[in-house]
């Protein structure tokens, strides 16, 4: 007996659609990785704030400290060195005696002249009576009148050499008194440039035995300042100067002179700008170097903005030569955007510049830079003040 066949399911019919569904979301995933891997980060600017404050400009220049007066004390006579009363850092008075010269052949110079003196004194004195004398005998017609004039005439060369005796007697007298090198001064020996028993030459020019500095308590530092610069810089200028010895203190002062005599080394001009000092603790000491900053010009309680917000600019910006005719472009992060604003440029030192322009603040932020994005921005040059 036959049986029957069952009956067969019908063919599943396929869903294409499907698989193109799944093969799109696929694709569509890959291209958001990509996107998010590949797009540019998000600009962050970095910004400092408009401040109110203090600009200002300074020069630098080296030099070296210096008392504010210092004597030299040298020999009108020549001879040897028989004592000396004073030494580095000695204290001295006006009229005292630092060093001796051997007085004994002055001495001996003044002795013979004071000699010479007295001798002719009295012969003066012999022609002035025989003088006299002819007088009276002339009156009484007993010589002739030609041998009271000669006596006269003889009382007169007696007269002039009588003078120049007192003339060498005197000069040997000064010259005995330089032997004493006394100091004209008080204050106190930074140099001594002789010892005991050295002789000592004044016969072409005056040497220079010792340098007393008048008060110590007194310094000035003597700057060589670039002829580009000196002519920014008055008397009554502020200063501020270090010395190695001090690293970490900073000495204040104030420019008192500003010298026109140029000193010429290897073709470079420089002055001589004079910054006096308080020395008060006699922490400086005379040959110290130097390293100073003098204020040029000042501002107070103005605008100011950061160096680099001038030098800012997005990278697709115009260009704009900040500087020129004391103009100069910031940009200001103003609802998350940057906005140029074009300012007026004033007094710039190493930090900040002096600005003014519409609608700027105190507190406003400026544009300094740029993260996250290579390359979208670049800055301009400093700007030519």
């Amino acid at each position: 007996m036959t049986q029957p066949r069952p009956p067969t399911r019908p063919a599943r019919r396929r869903r294409p659609w499907l698989a193109y569904g799944l093969a799109g979301a696929a694709i569509a995933g890959l291209g958001g990785a990509w996107f998010v891997l590949t797009r540019p980060p998000a600009v962050r600017y970095v910004t400092r704030p408009l401040t109110l404050g203090t600009v200002t400009r300074t020069v630098s220049a080296t030099g070296t400290v210096n008392p504010v007066l210092t004597v030299m004390v040298g020999s009108y006579v020549s001879g040897v060195i028989q004592r000396l009363y004073c030494d580095y850092n000695s204290k001295v008075t006006a009229g005292q005696v630092c060093a001796k010269i051997d007085p004994r052949p002055f001495q001996a110079i003044f002795g013979q002249y004071s000699g010479q003196l007295l001798r002719d004194q009295a012969i003066l004195a012999k022609d002035k009576a025989n003088l006299d004398r002819y007088r009276t005998l002339l009156a009484q017609d007993s010589i002739a009148r030609q041998l009271e004039e000669d006596q006269a005439r003889q009382v007169q060369q007696d007269l002039a050499t009588v003078g120049l005796d007192k003339a060498l007697v005197e000069g040997a007298r000064l010259n005995l008194g330089y032997t004493n090198i006394v100091s004209p001064v008080n204050g106190t020996v930074v140099s001594r440039n002789v010892t005991q028993g050295q002789t000592v030459a004044a016969s072409f020019q005056t040497p220079t035995l010792f340098l007393i500095a008048t008060d110590l308590k007194k310094m000035q530092v003597d700057t060589n300042t670039s002829e580009s610069d000196v002519a920014s810089l008055r008397p009554g200028a502020k200063a501020s100067f270090t010395v190695d010895a001090y690293p970490q203190r900073v000495f204040q002062g104030t420019v008192t002179q500003v010298r026109q005599s140029p000193q010429t080394v290897q073709n470079v001009v420089t002055y001589d700008v004079v910054i006096t000092v308080d020395n008060s603790r006699l922490a400086l000491m005379p040959g110290m170097t130097a390293a100073a900053q003098m204020v040029a010009a000042e501002r107070d309680n103005v605008l100011r903005a950061p160096g680099q917000a001038l030098r800012y600019s997005p990278r697709d910006a115009p260009a704009f030569a900040s500087g020129e005719g004391g103009r100069g472009r910031i940009w200001v992060l103003r609802e998350g955007k940057p906005t140029p604003v074009d300012v007026r440029l004033g007094l710039s030192d190493d930090a900040f510049t002096e600005v003014s322009g519409p609608g700027l603040y105190s507190g406003e932020p400026v544009i300094v830079g740029e993260e996250g994005a290579t390359g979208s921005g670049h800055s301009a040059p400093p700007p030519k003040l």
